[in-house]
């Protein structure tokens, strides 16, 4: 069993009890009795505990800049979220165009969501909740349903199936099997970089440490850093290329 963190115990003591009944009554639907947990006493596990936290600080550090927001005099905090909007705007500008600011709110949730939940294990006493496969899956079917949505909304339903089924009537149905195995493909493989790379992150530090004990450490700590910011910044190119492609115009 993995070893309970400080944070997840104060979860489960406050909320275990509800958790494991709720999971019990889904439990009891056909097919997911793999809900249920195996220790009820302990149903949230460190993962879902490390994303709570990122979620907590995401909401509380919001709430400390609206009441601080200033034109004269804006604060480091506002300073650098202000560098952050721009940086989603020059994205979606570049990768979207027209029309791409509406997504910025998701993209640029997602990606600050990503890169929190990255670094949080290089806190004491803290997890880094995207090194569990499940964490980058959620975001993953999230960036799926996102843009298959926004192309059914601005194509309607039957120009975006048509969108899926290529230029041609005569081999349509092949198409549209090969776009439907891409489009699934692409969140199997979001899912795949930025788990493999994080479980990397976090498992090379302990066993190059365990042998070199002086100054590796700070190095691959150093590398997580780095890949946590670069998988961050892939995971919001590459939902805004997405959504591009799912929207834009037929020529």
């Amino acid at each position: 069993m993995t070893h309970e963190l400080w944070f997840t115990a104060i979860l489960n003591g406050l909320f275990g009890q509800s958790v494991t009944a709720l999971l019990d009554m889904l439990a009891r639907i056909p097919h997911l009795a793999f809900v249920r947990p195996a220790d009820p006493l302990h149903p949230i596990p460190n993962y879902v505990a490390g994303e709570i936290l990122v979620f907590l600080v995401i909401v509380v550090g919001a709430l400390i800049l609206r009441s601080r927001l200033s034109v004269e005099n804006p604060g480091k905090l506002q300073t650098a979220m202000e560098a952050y909007l721009q940086f989603n705007h020059g994205l979606v500008d570049d990768v979207i165009g027209h029309g791409g600011r509406r997504y910025v709110a998701m993209i640029g949730t997602l990606g600050l969501f990503i890169l929190l939940c990255n670094i949080e294990g290089l806190v004491p006493t803290l997890v880094t909740p995207t090194a569990t496969v499940v964490v980058p899956l959620g975001c993953s079917v999230v960036v799926f349903l996102h843009y298959n949505y926004h192309g059914f909304r601005v194509k309607g339903i039957r120009g975006y199936l048509r969108h899926l089924s290529g230029p041609m009537v005569a081999i349509a149905p092949l198409f549209f099997v090969v776009e439907l195995f891409s489009n699934f493909l692409r969140m199997l493989s979001l899912t795949a970089r930025l788990w493999a790379n994080m479980l990397a992150g976090v498992t090379l530090p302990d066993v190059f440490g365990s042998i070199v004990p002086v100054g590796v450490p700070a190095l691959f700590m150093a590398l997580h850093v780095f890949e946590s910011f670069l998988q961050a910044y892939v995971f919001m190119i590459l939902p805004a290329l997405y959504i591009s492609l799912a929207t834009s115009e037929e020529h």
